[in-house]
């Protein structure tokens, strides 16, 4: 009797600390320890402006039924990198559920205007890593999203590629798991294609993102894959160098959604390229993009705890018809299978040119540039020059030399050790408690 009640206890206890395998970025696609190709079904998930993973509660409501609707990847754009974070990670593991996050914060956002990289963007964003690194469902981490919109906007192009060489040196440097680092990009014509290319141009593996994302609400039920552009976008992104996949879409006008752009991201030709997509979003606000709600809409005047904007944002998840069931339908009826790792060439993948700027044009960069430090500004045009290399051996060294909006200085510093992350110090905990376990286990088979 007294064995049975510690083996119970041991497989319980293992069971709790278990997690998802992790995924890796090969060549151009995502890849499951097994080796069969990860493709993302994922859903935007901001609940409230701060951090929507600090109530474990409220986690475990929301991913139960994510795992009903077939998701198996969420996309967060903004946490707090000092909360506790264990209990919705664990909730997320539980539902088969992988995360992608957003490294900056609401006064970090690499701006297109008043350019600069600096040591408390720097600070934030490694951070964030440090929170989050320790858990094995973290697909990865992006370092910015639609940064670059508008006409004048592409000088911002080198400060995202060196936010994402720099936090690459800082990941390896900390001898953290290789998550992949990348960017999420607004679907502009006259930016996206050289935008895409050149994150990932140049022939140094240091200093590109290690995947390509994109927002993308080209397809408006009912559509078609030459009406919606996805021909175009298959086009541009054939033998693409690392992962692309579309981190927000889901047109809703004129409503509602039928979710046929799933059928074409799933299937040849894109299915070759492409490696899934995220919906946004699953909160009903404003905008009518939820999935879900919390209850009927409220006075805006009415914020509160657990109320923003008009909207309720704590408590049952409720599906809203018939979006939710009709991306249900959708999802369980695509199974993707791709390719399996051990037979994929990564080598037939292709690096673009840097793109060149045109006067006049959209696209400022001209080539190749070199890349800024942490703490430099632009001070005048971009010209083709040959590359910096980041030395994953030495720190980036922070001068900010750059003054005023959102990157003034109010940060603590990154470079806290690993056992100083609270997250860290639960699973070192977690791990003794199995091993514990494990000898109360031996000590009582031999009794």
């Amino acid at each position: 009797m007294k064995l049975t009640t510690v083996c119970t206890a041991l497989f319980g206890l293992v069971a709790s600390v278990a997690a998802l395998d992790a995924v890796e970025a090969y060549g151009n696609k995502f890849f499951n320890k097994n080796g069969t190709q990860f493709f993302v079904k994922g859903v935007a998930y901001q609940l409230v402006p701060d951090d929507p993973l600090v109530d474990t509660e409220q986690c475990k409501r929301d991913f139960s039924l994510m795992k009903e609707l077939g998701v198996n990847t969420i996309r967060v754009y903004h946490v707090d990198a000092k909360a506790k974070h264990d209990g919705c990670m664990k909730a997320l593991d539980d539902a088969g559920i992988y995360l992608l996050v957003d490294m900056d914060t609401f006064d970090t956002y690499i701006e297109a205007k008043g350019l600069y990289w600096n040591s408390t963007q720097y600070e934030r964003y490694s951070e964030v890593m440090d929170a989050f690194h320790s858990y094995d469902n973290v697909l990865g981490f992006f370092v910015g999203n639609e940064n670059i919109a508008k006409k004048d906007d592409s000088p911002a192009a080198p400060f995202l590629k060196a936010a994402a060489r720099d936090m690459k040196v800082y990941r390896d440097r900390k001898g953290y798991r290789t998550i992949p680092i990348g960017y999420s990009a607004a679907d502009i014509v006259q930016l996206r294609p050289m935008l895409q290319d050149y994150l990932t141009c140049g022939g140094n593996s240091s200093e590109i993102v290690d995947f390509f994302a994109l927002n993308s609400y080209s397809w408006c039920d009912p559509s078609t894959f030459e009406t919606s552009s996805y021909d175009k976008l298959q086009e541009y992104a054939k033998n693409f160098p690392v992962p692309i996949f579309f981190s927000e879409t889901g047109c809703n006008v004129p409503g509602p959604r039928l979710w046929d752009d799933q059928d074409a991201i799933f299937s040849k030709p894109m299915i070759n390229d492409w490696s899934g997509a995220i919906v946004y979003e699953w909160i009903q606000e404003q905008n009518n993009y939820g999935l879900i709600s919390y209850g009927p809409k409220v006075d805006a005047s009415q914020q509160g705890q657990d109320v923003v904007d008009g909207f309720t944002r704590k408590g049952k998840p409720t599906p809203i018809s018939p979006d939710f069931n009709n991306l249900k339908t959708k999802w369980a009826s695509i199974h993707p299978t791709g390719v399996m790792k051990k037979d994929y060439d990564p080598k037939k993948v292709s690096t673009r040119a840097c793109p060149t700027s045109t006067a006049g044009g959209w696209w400022q960069v001209n080539g190749n540039v070199q890349l800024p430090t942490v703490g430099e500004t632009l001070t005048g045009t971009f010209t083709s020059q040959a590359s910096a290399t980041a030395d994953p051996s030495d720190k980036p060294k922070p001068t900010d030399n750059s003054k005023g909006g959102s990157g003034s200085s109010n940060g603590n510093g990154s470079g806290k050790k690993d056992e100083d992350n609270a997250a860290t110090h639960d699973r070192q905990v977690a791990a003794a408690g199995v091993s514990i376990a494990a000898v109360v286990l031996l000590f009582a088979l031999v009794l």
